[in-house]
């Protein structure tokens, strides 16, 4: 069995486990999955219930990451988030608690219910992987991957991320409500964080870094790369939008094929994987330009995808 066949069932064996927990999420599990193969960072934005939280555990539990979970909440202060120094009387000298930040994967719960100062907190450790504190860095555990949740913006309490907060995330992905057949499933099974608990992991920490340093070093033809730079030519130079994708949307949307790809077994990437992920990687980066109506995620990448052709 070649490297990708290999990976692509391991990848496979993650998502049936996950999918086993969070019902008829198939394609929100992938795109979970294939942000953290890319070394990115995930937002989820739903309403409350649907199951954003449960997605964030199981992945941890299925991919065997050491996990904290940090509530955010109006109060939360920077250093609840990255640690704090205290002194100790007996070693006449300050010694660092390190805070929920230190993990493998971290939840994010509810993330816009804190205030900007608290959510800045993520900002060094999203992009590179280390915080500073009192004048010293402290690089955090790999894997490091972020699960953010996201409550709509029109509930009570919320402070909305700003660009550059939302940029961090490589993925948006909203799960939505159930299909009829899966939530009769959900009530007629047993509870799912019992279920959780007895999961084991489907991926070791090495494989998982055998992946994420094989993303990267799928091939991806020059026609490939400029069906990508058209896409983000056209962003920038329509009227359609507000402001055009940067190159960092750029990478993260190649990289979010790449992983695609790679999740499909191949060691190439087609158009169509670049057509699959863009919803995700542009819907909460792109905002129409067309004054007194929002428009949809969803409904911004089709028209995006309808008038940039395949070359």
């Amino acid at each position: 069995m070649n490297q990708p066949a290999r990976m692509k069932a391991k990848l496979d064996a993650v998502v049936a486990q996950v999918s086993r927990i969070v019902l008829g999420k198939e394609r929100p599990i992938r795109q979970a999955l294939a942000s953290l193969m890319a070394r990115g960072h995930l937002l989820i934005e739903d309403v409350p219930g649907v199951g954003k939280t449960t997605l964030a555990h199981a992945l941890a539990r299925g991919l065997g990451l050491s996990f904290h979970r940090i509530q955010f909440t109006s109060d939360l202060l920077p250093a609840d988030i990255l640690g704090v120094s205290v002194y100790d009387r007996e070693a006449a000298a300050f010694k660092f608690h390190p805070g929920p930040i230190f993990a493998q994967l971290i939840l994010a719960d509810e993330v816009n219910r804190a205030t900007p100062k608290a959510q800045s907190a993520l900002l060094e450790a999203m992009e590179e992987h280390q915080v500073t504190l009192e004048g010293e860095t402290r690089a955090l555990p790999s894997p490091f991957f972020v699960v953010a949740t996201q409550n709509p913006s029109h509930q009570i309490g919320t402070f909305p991320l700003p660009e550059s907060q939302l940029d961090r995330f490589m993925v948006r992905v909203e799960l939505g409500y159930p299909d009829a057949e899966a939530e009769r499933e959900l009530f007629r099974g047993g509870d799912r964080r019992e279920m959780i608990d007895t999961m084991l992991p489907c991926l070791s920490n090495g494989d998982l870094h055998e992946i994420q340093h094989a993303v990267p070093r799928l091939h991806v033809a020059e026609a490939l790369l400029d069906y990508l730079q058209a896409l983000l030519a056209h962003t920038r130079e329509a009227a359609d939008y507000e402001a055009g994708l940067s190159p960092r949307a750029g990478l993260a949307l190649l990289r979010s094929a790449q992983a695609w790809a790679l999740m499909d077994g191949r060691s190439h990437v087609l158009p169509e994987d670049i057509q699959a992920v863009l919803p995700g990687v542009v819907g909460h980066r792109l905002r129409a330009a067309a004054a007194g109506r929002e428009v949809p995620p969803a409904e911004i990448a089709r028209r995006l995808l309808e008038q940039v052709p395949i070359p």
